[in-house]
């Protein structure tokens, strides 16, 4: 009784360690980040006031927004009041329509989310079936077609495949009456589904429409397969890798030498010792995607977070800019806080440590 006291303490003390490891990585990676995005920033080549100006601003607003910027002062006085700002929760206001970019990050960031989980969701769809059978098929035709889709699906650039989809599911059937996809945005103009948590599916669902819903999946269905395409040839190749190193283990032939099913080897003996890796790639991919959708969220005109940090380019408004990056980052961080968390569930060999 008292052991399984004390080990129950351990264990306890043992996560909390691995917690407050986290939290510590976790503080150092944003701060680095935040500095590093500081410091970027302040090192593009112009005058920043100038450019978002212009050339024939009056003395008067070039001063006002010198000012606001800290551009007359010293780069480590600026970069002292960023971070005391950052701290206190505070990201700055935007130069464009002077809101506070915490509150516009929070307004485009559920569609970003929408988006990258459902690109996800299609690539775990598509690539961890395609890399079991490209594993149980090796050195076979399937194998091929499916290593071949793979290296395809990586080599592809986003902006050519969203693009194609665009002039081939959307432009191009209006030529011949067809309304099959739309062309940009989360939800047609003949719907209002009031807005609860920002998710439009979800919004949808919440007020009965299903109409709506059917039209905001079919909005999201070019993107999010424009989205998945990397993520779904690495997780094939992934998962291809990790099952055929679990198959040609003892556990597994003798399990098939027992006589058991085909689904109880590959689903239950094989993919489950192979997840390790898997879950690793899907939760980096998670991270990126979340962070790095800029291109297809300005190709289909999705409102979310990319579009948003690549018009707060164009118009060099750095506290966007900042408050953005810093926003890709905690997201990246935070996947992946995840993943380590579910490490020790799907192998009971990996501990705290």
């Amino acid at each position: 009784m008292r052991q399984g006291r004390r080990a129950g303490r351990l264990k306890e003390r043992t996560v909390l360690k691995f917690l407050v490891q986290r939290v510590v990585r976790f503080v150092a990676v944003l701060l680095a980040i935040s500095v590093a995005s500081f410091a970027f920033l302040g090192a593009i080549p112009g005058d920043p006031v100038e450019i978002m100006l212009g050339e024939h601003a009056s003395r008067a607003d070039i001063a006002r927004l010198t000012q606001q910027l800290q551009l007359d002062k010293p780069w480590y006085v600026r970069l002292a009041a960023y971070l005391a700002q950052v701290a206190h929760g505070n990201l700055g206001t935007s130069l464009a329509d002077h809101q506070p970019v915490a509150q516009k990050l929070l307004e485009y960031f559920p569609a970003t989310i929408e988006l990258a989980v459902c690109a996800m969701l299609v690539a775990i769809a598509v690539g961890i079936p395609a890399g079991i059978a490209a594993a149980l098929n090796h050195r076979r035709p399937l194998d091929t077609l499916v290593s071949s889709g793979a290296l395809v699906g990586v080599s592809i650039p986003v902006f050519w495949l969203g693009w194609m989809l665009l002039f081939l599911f959307a432009y191009e059937p209006t030529r011949f009456g067809l309304d099959l996809f739309p062309t940009g945005g989360r939800l047609s103009l003949r719907y209002d589904v009031p807005v609860h948590s920002g998710f439009m599916t979800l919004d949808a669902l919440l007020a009965g429409d299903w109409q709506a819903f059917g039209d905001a999946l079919g909005h999201l269905a070019l993107p999010a397969i424009t989205l998945s395409t990397i993520p779904m040839a690495i997780v094939a190749k992934m998962t291809r890798a990790a099952m055929l190193g679990v198959l040609r283990t003892d556990y597994v032939r003798t399990a098939k030498a027992k006589g058991l099913g085909a689904y109880a080897v590959v689903v239950k003996h094989g993919l489950r010792n192979a997840l390790i890796p898997i879950v690793t790639v899907i939760g980096l991919q998670t991270g990126l995607l979340l962070g790095g959708a800029v291109l297809t969220e300005s190709i289909f005109s999705w409102p979310g977070v990319g579009r948003l940090a690549f018009e707060a380019i164009s118009n060099r408004d750095y506290p966007l800019i900042n408050g953005a990056v810093l926003l890709f980052a905690t997201t990246f961080v935070v996947v992946n806080l995840g993943v380590d968390l579910l490490y020790a569930a799907l192998d009971p060999r990996i501990r705290y440590v």
